[in-house]
């Protein structure tokens, strides 16, 4: 069985046993079904059966909200990837060809519930990875659109991303939620985007949505409330740290690093330190909207 989905732009396929029960597995993915024809970011095949032959060289550890996964290469440059759960159960296996175009995964979780997030997860790895020759990089970001515009705050989980992104949404009018946590930022001819994904964290905001970014803010939590651009050297890092990246992989890590500073060209960068207030939104959308996506 053969699902494609179209996200951010970039169609992807996954072949499926006969009797596999998409609709619970992939729930999140359903806006973003597409029977388009076209050539596909990567195609990933989810096997049963499919056990790795030889584990790779440990590289590193893959940080995915808080959860590291475990990272191996093999001598051709393939990669596997072990996913694990918030309890270190193991739900999957992924093996990928070297650029993330082909990739094959089994769902080892001995629930549906830990397949799925298995599933999802590997999803997730492989998009980021195949993606960054396009300019495409998956952030973690919780996005707001206001005014046409796509606002994209950034920081350690526990920042408040959330929290400054529902201020809006309850003080702003006219604002809506994107992303809450994982939503795709590509370079394009016309600008810089923003869509909405099928990776959302927490939150259940899965929409087949796009929008110019008018500004990435980094955020800070601040006894008060203030709000300036920053230099372009912390613009770099604040984006870099929202990236989802391998660093030991050299031609991907160029890629996403080529793809920052097109981006610092073109979408101005902000510092808010602030309280989780009505007057920390106001700041925030008084300053980026100002001059929404001018340098």
């Amino acid at each position: 069985m053969k699902c494609r989905y179209r996200i951010a732009g970039h169609r992807v396929q996954i072949v499926f046993p006969d009797d596999a029960d998409v609709g619970y597995l992939l729930p999140s993915y359903a806006p973003f079904a597409d029977e388009g024809e076209g050539e596909c970011l990567f195609r990933l095949t989810v096997d049963p059966y499919f056990r790795w032959v030889a584990k790779g060289e440990e590289v590193g550890q893959f940080d995915c909200g808080g959860r590291n996964f475990g990272v191996y290469v093999l001598p051709d440059g393939a990669y596997q990837f072990e996913i694990c759960d918030e309890r270190n159960e193991l739900c999957a296996l992924l093996q990928s060809n070297a650029d993330f175009s082909d990739c094959t995964c089994a769902l080892v979780a001995k629930g549906k519930a830990g397949q799925r997030y298995g599933l999802n997860n590997a999803l997730m790895l492989v998009y980021a990875f195949a993606a960054a020759p396009h300019a495409t990089l998956l952030m973690h970001s919780s996005v707001v659109r206001q005014g046409g515009k796509g606002y994209c705050f950034l920081g350690k989980s526990g920042t408040g991303k959330s929290t400054h992104t529902r201020l809006w949404l309850r003080h702003v009018p006219g604002s809506d939620l994107m992303n809450d946590d994982n939503p795709v930022v590509r370079v394009q001819e016309d600008g810089v985007w923003v869509y909405g994904s099928p990776w959302s964290g927490k939150t259940p905001c899965y929409r087949n949505v796009a929008a110019p970014v008018g500004a990435f803010v980094q955020l800070r939590q601040h006894a008060e409330n203030r709000m300036g651009r920053e230099s372009v050297v912390d613009s770099f890092v604040s984006l870099l740290t929202s990236v989802s990246t391998m660093k030991w992989d050299a031609r991907i890590y160029a890629f996403h690093c080529d793809t920052l500073s097109d981006i610092l060209r073109r979408t101005p960068v902000y510092l808010l330190e602030c309280r989780p207030d009505e007057e920390a939104a106001q700041l925030s959308f008084r300053t980026v909207t100002a001059n929404a996506g001018g340098l």
